[in-house]
């Protein structure tokens, strides 16, 4: 079975696995809280499950090119307000979710 194959819990599972060792990395744990349930770098949320679907953390330009293109739309925490740096990947898109996660935390470990 393929990445792509798996449902979203198990591909978010995948990318804990694969990023748990970057540098300043803290993976989701126990709590109920906003947050406490995404990928941070240095203490800032990069990555994230929401309604099955991947949110990440990008440049307002990429965010603005990926929903564009027709890859995601803005992620709204329900506050009625797509926020602008973050995008909620489409899950019929083909973006390999690895590669996104890990340009996420690229920008968000810059910003740290």
């Amino acid at each position: 079975m393929t990445g792509d194959q798996l449902d979203p819990e198990h591909r978010f599972a995948a990318l804990v696995r694969e990023t748990a060792g970057l540098p300043g990395v803290t993976t989701p744990g126990p709590g109920r809280r906003f947050g406490s349930d995404a990928l941070k770098a240095d203490g800032h949320i990069f990555a994230m499950l929401s309604a099955g679907r991947l949110v990440l953390k990008l440049p307002r330009a990429r965010v603005d090119e990926l929903v564009a293109a027709g890859e995601g739309t803005n992620f709204d925490a329900g506050k009625g307000r797509p926020m602008r740096e973050w995008l909620a990947l489409d899950p019929a898109s083909p973006l390999s979710w690895s590669r996104l996660a890990h340009e996420a935390y690229a920008f968000v470990h810059r910003e740290g």
